[in-house]
């Protein structure tokens, strides 16, 4: 069991989710989040008065899944998110040491779906 981490833009939300859904991931967290990478924010100018942002927008997406669907993830993750621009996301994999589904009581890769 691995937990699927992606940060990517909010504008690319709605691919992400159409190209997961096509591999037949549907489950999933989605949370706005704050951060910067390679793009190191943005200079903007209000009121006349020049400002850095450095935290920018994102959205945070995690799905725990089954071993035998990590590579599909991914590359649905990676197939909705990139533009080719700086700033399309990353993705993290972390091990999943145990899951519980509370309705059912059902633990390890069951729990996962």
């Amino acid at each position: 069991m691995k937990l699927v981490i992606a940060y990517i833009q909010p504008d690319r939300l709605h691919h992400v989710k159409k190209a997961l859904a096509d591999e037949g991931v549907t489950r999933m967290s989605v949370t706005n989040a704050l951060g910067c990478g390679q793009q190191r924010g943005f200079t903007e100018t209000y009121r006349g008065a020049e400002f850095e942002v450095q935290l920018l927008k994102k959205i945070r997406v995690e799905i725990a899944v089954n071993d035998d669907y990590l590579e599909r993830t991914r590359d649905a993750i990676i197939r909705g998110a990139r533009t080719g621009e700086f700033g399309d996301g990353v993705i993290f994999v972390v091990e999943l040491g145990e899951c519980y589904r509370i309705r059912t009581g059902e633990s390890g890769s069951p729990a996962v779906g």
